[in-house]
């Protein structure tokens, strides 16, 4: 009896002996350009958590109300580092590039508001608040891996390159992949020179 099931074990594990490894394509969708501020807030904080092919797939036609309706989701629901300002001109860039909204009919006072340009105060800033709004340590932590590298990690890399601070703001700035393996990370482009610094030195202080 006890051949038989290790027969019918051993048949049972033999397809997957040589199974190959599965290697997903590298993520090249991007969201609508636009000059509205809630593009570069789209871009910075909803590609944190989801491709933008999610939001190409929604109905073409979803009003203002809808698209604000589907953010607010994003933020209550699954915890969105999202302002309540933010949610708003993210709708609205939504509602126009990729529902049935009119630039023309957006409220006169729908501007850049962006709360992370707001976490510097007479020129210091609140390091804790960017890791906070920007979902940081959603994927990374201080001394593990976690999504991406843990910034011990990054600090050690650059411990020697003279560079390394400007290296590392333009990789926060620009994301990327391929530097810590396939995982991608979004781009941050909308983070101000300081608050880019502010991230750069606390990383490599780790």
């Amino acid at each position: 009896m006890a051949i038989r099931f290790l027969f019918l074990l051993v048949i049972s594990i033999a397809p997957f002996a040589h199974a190959k490894p599965i290697e997903l394509p590298t993520e090249t969708a991007k969201l609508k350009p636009s000059s509205l501020p809630g593009y570069k807030i789209a871009t910075a904080k909803c590609l944190i958590c989801h491709s933008a092919d999610l939001i190409n797939q929604q109905p073409p036609g979803m009003t203002l109300d809808q698209w604000t309706a589907e953010v607010k989701k994003m933020q209550h629901a699954y915890g969105a580092p999202l302002e309540p300002d933010e949610m708003t001109v993210i709708a609205q860039y939504l509602g126009v590039t990729y529902g049935s909204t009119k630039l023309k009919n957006l409220p006169k006072s729908a501007t850049a508001t962006s709360t992370t340009a707001q976490s510097i105060s007479n020129g210091v800033t609140d390091v804790k608040a960017l890791l906070s709004k920007n979902a940081c340590l959603g994927c990374h932590s201080i001394t593990e891996k976690v999504v991406g590298p843990s910034y011990r990690d990054v600090a050690t890399k650059y411990r020697q390159d003279p560079k390394a601070l400007e290296t590392v703001m333009a990789h926060i700035k620009s994301g990327g992949t391929g530097r810590w393996g396939t995982n991608a990370m979004p781009p941050f482009s909308s983070l101000s020179d300081a608050e880019l610094k502010a991230l750069a030195e606390f990383v490599l202080k780790q």
